[in-house]
C-alpha cells in the first residue's frame, strides 16, 4: 500500500511540470529514461538484464511524461511490459489479502463476562445449562465455545464445584 502511495505522489510531482512545459518535460523525461538504463545496464554488464522493483517503478512513473508513440524508442523494454508494470503498481493498491484473518472470529468480551457471570451466580449450571440461556437471551454461540471460556477461566464442570453456602442451605 505504501508502495502504490509512493508511485502516486511521484506520478503527481513528476506530472506538474510535465504539463506547464511538455515539449520540455517531455524530452527530460527520456533523458531520465535513458540515464536510468545506463545506470541498470552499467551495474549487470555480464549476463541478462534483470529489472529491480525500484527501476520497474521509475520507468513506470516516467512512462507517463512520454508519448505513447515513442514509448518504443525510448524506453528498453516493449509498451506491454511497462503496461503490465503499471498494472501491478496499481493491483498491489487494491490487495487486501493480507488483511484477511483466518479462522473465527473471536467471542466478544462482554459474551465472556455473561458466561463466567452465569456460571458464578449459578453453581449448580453446566455448560449447555448456560449455553440454552445465552440462547433464550438472544446470543448465537456453541455450547463448546461456552465449555471453553469456563475451562480457560479455571472453573470446574457444575457437580464438582463446590456446593451451595450455609446460608444457601439453612434458607433452602
Amino acid at each position: 500500500m505504501v508502495g502504490s502511495l509512493l508511485y502516486r505522489v511521484v506520478c503527481k510531482l513528476v506530472s506538474v511540470p510535465a504539463v506547464l512545459l511538455r515539449g520540455e518535460a517531455a524530452k527530460d523525461a527520456e533523458l531520465l529514461v535513458l540515464r536510468h538504463e545506463n545506470v541498470v545496464l552499467r551495474r549487470q554488464l555480464t549476463g541478462p538484464v534483470r529489472y529491480e522493483p525500484a527501476e520497474r517503478f521509475w520507468f513506470a512513473v516516467l512512462s507517463r511524461l512520454v508519448r505513447r508513440a515513442r514509448w518504443q524508442e525510448v524506453f528498453p523494454v516493449t509498451p506491454g511490459t511497462l503496461l503490465g508494470w503499471h498494472r501491478r503498481f496499481i493491483a498491489r493498491k487494491w490487495d487486501h489479502t493480507a488483511c484477511r484473518r483466518t479462522g473465527r472470529p473471536a467471542t466478544a468480551a462482554a459474551i465472556k463476562t455473561l458466561v463466567l457471570r452465569l456460571a458464578r451466580e449459578n453453581p449448580r449450571w453446566g455448560y449447555r445449562r448456560i449455553h440454552g440461556e445465552l440462547l433464550r437471551l438472544g446470543h448465537r454461540l456453541g455450547a463448546s465455545t461456552v465449555w471453553e471460556i469456563l475451562n480457560r477461566a479455571g472453573i470446574d464442570p457444575a457437580p464438582r464445584r463446590c456446593g451451595p453456602t450455609w446460608r444457601e442451605f439453612l434458607t433452602a
